[in-house]
């Protein structure tokens, strides 16, 4: 062979090896198999709450606008509390957040011309005092959604906290239960979830506490507070961050020991964000969830070993979003530039990513609490004028219909990579749950990677499959695509139903780069 043709042999192999590493990259395969008798535990209801803090314009311009056409006759935003309904919200937190740690709920009941301003060291703002407890309340009663108090375990005392417990619930003569009904309240209000605090371990926060003095007040507080009314569901306040350095898990551990027959739930907080820019490290954050939830959960299997009949304790992830473009250095310059995120559709994809990690641990994740509702960290996002529904209401909204069914443990081998250098991790992430009465089940499939559409095997353990399935699908070509005033329908989910070709008991299906499916599936 001359020299000429051992080049052309040579420049030909390249050539098929770069179209064969090209068609690689276009494509992969993987393999989801479904076993309903494989079940997790209920996704509870609680996993879609909300969370509303008195920070920049999520309560005033937001929740509440008195004065405004758009608002009922309480000042509530009608079409706030309109999209707020087709969010799926079950629970709603509040009055924070930061904000809790300086706030005393007498200030903010009876005639609201009566009410003081108060000054807000939490966030450097002045508070009206306009909205508050009664105001909250019937907004959750309108709502139809449970309410979730946080006290104030910074500033506040326990008698503070205990009295606001006889205010919402007590059904007896009594000073606090009488100042309600002059508020116009006759009837309690039945208040059941109940915070003992928000971040009590952050130097930022309020009248910080170290792990040992936080649980003492925090166990004072819980005796006090059930001694108002004994079937309150208390949530201690977890480590509120995960940094390199931060004993997270000494504080969970010691609140966890000292609290353990008093509490219902521990809280945990954390906020994500691309800020390197990086798609599939930004989306490998599931991993990190995942861990976190799992360390917290054997912490509480061993606060309860050894116990007969110990009370369950489930985790509260009461604070989660991404969170990284408004934020400033002091709480106060982060205050002022109130938190009003704008999301795009990468920031839309996160939100399945959360949830499918909620879903994989509902035996133990049984509250969550997306920040915020409205303008502050928020999916609905208004103006004087109107509103417009930011990305990540779609997901949100979507994943809500799923409350009440059985999470299912699924087996997923997937294409893999490593976006940090440390260990691998596959490119599809998986949930699915079970709706046993319809025989339907959700599979949640969040694909990764930025260049790759992935084909997996999706098959069924027992019962055979329908083999026509619905699809919601959420996929847009720019990844940095955001909504605005009057231009909210860029980053829409697309549905459509399709026939799938069943071999036994499973099908193919291929899963688009940098995008969120759940497939819809029916067992005959």
């Amino acid at each position: 062979m001359n020299l000429s043709c051992q080049v052309l042999t040579i420049l030909l192999s390249v050539l098929i090896g770069i179209s064969s590493l090209s068609a690689q990259a276009q494509s992969q395969t993987a393999r989801i198999k479904i076993d309903t008798e494989r079940v997790i535990g209920e996704v509870h209801p609680h996993v879609f709450g909300n969370f509303a803090e008195h920070l920049g314009r999520c309560i005033y311009g937001g929740i509440f606008d008195e004065g405004s056409p758009l608002a009922d006759a309480d000042g509530f935003r009608k079409d706030v509390m309109e999209a707020t309904r087709g969010l799926g919200v079950t629970l709603l937190r509040w009055p924070g957040g930061n904000f809790a740690s300086g706030y005393n709920w007498k200030d903010g009941i009876g005639p609201r011309n009566q009410r003081s301003p108060r000054p807000d060291h939490a966030w450097g703002a002045l508070e009206s005092n306009r909205f508050g407890t009664d105001d909250f309340l019937r907004y959750c009663e309108r709502l139809g959604v449970e309410p979730y108090l946080c006290i104030n375990a910074g500033l506040g005392t326990i008698e503070e906290a205990r009295q606001w417990v006889e205010y919402c619930n007590e059904t007896r003569d009594t000073q606090w239960s009488r100042e309600r009904r002059k508020n116009g309240r006759e009837k309690p209000w039945g208040v059941k979830y109940w915070g003992l605090g928000n971040e009590i371990d952050g130097p930022w926060q309020l009248g910080h506490k170290n792990a040992e003095d936080y649980a003492k007040f925090a166990l004072e507080a819980a005796k006090a507070m059930k001694r108002s009314d004994e079937s309150i569901k208390l949530i201690a306040s977890g480590s509120s961050n995960f940094r390199p350095g931060w004993d997270w898990i000494g504080w969970n551990r010691t609140v966890l020991e000292r609290l353990k027959t008093e509490i219902d739930y521990i809280s945990l907080h954390t906020y994500i964000g691309n800020r390197d820019n990086n798609f599939e490290k930004f989306l490998a954050v599931s991993r990190d969830i995942d861990h976190r939830i799992e360390v917290v959960e054997g912490l509480i299997k061993a606060a309860q070993s050894g116990r007969v009949n110990p009370q369950p304790i489930y985790i509260a992830f009461d604070e989660w979003n991404v969170w990284y473009r408004a934020r400033g250095g002091t709480e106060f310059e982060i205050g002022r530039t109130g938190l009003e995120e704008i999301y795009n559709y990468e920031d839309a994809l996160a939100m399945g990513m959360f949830l499918n990690s909620f879903f994989r641990h509902a035996h133990i994740v049984k509250m969550a609490n997306l920040a915020q509702l409205v303008n502050v960290i928020a999916p609905i996002f208004t103006n004087k004028q109107g509103m417009y529904l930011q990305t990540i209401y779609f997901p949100l909204a979507e994943y809500a219909k799923q409350r009440g069914n059985q999470a299912l443990d699924v087996l997923v081998q997937s294409p893999e990579y490593k976006p940090d250098n440390g260990r691998p991790l596959g490119y599809l992430d998986v949930s699915a749950t079970h709706h046993a009465n319809s025989r339907q089940v959700y599979l949640n499939v969040l694909n990764r990677s930025e260049k790759m559409d992935i084909t997996a095997h999706v098959a069924n353990a027992e019962g055979k499959l329908a083999s026509t399935i619905e699809v919601w699908e959420l996929n847009h070509p720019d990844l940095k695509a955001t909504h605005t005033f009057g231009g909210d329908t860029k980053v829409r989910p697309a549905t459509r139903t399709v026939n799938v070709s069943l071999a036994g008991n499973g099908f193919p299906y291929t899963f688009p780069k940098r995008s969120l499916t759940i497939l819809k599936l029916r067992l005959q």
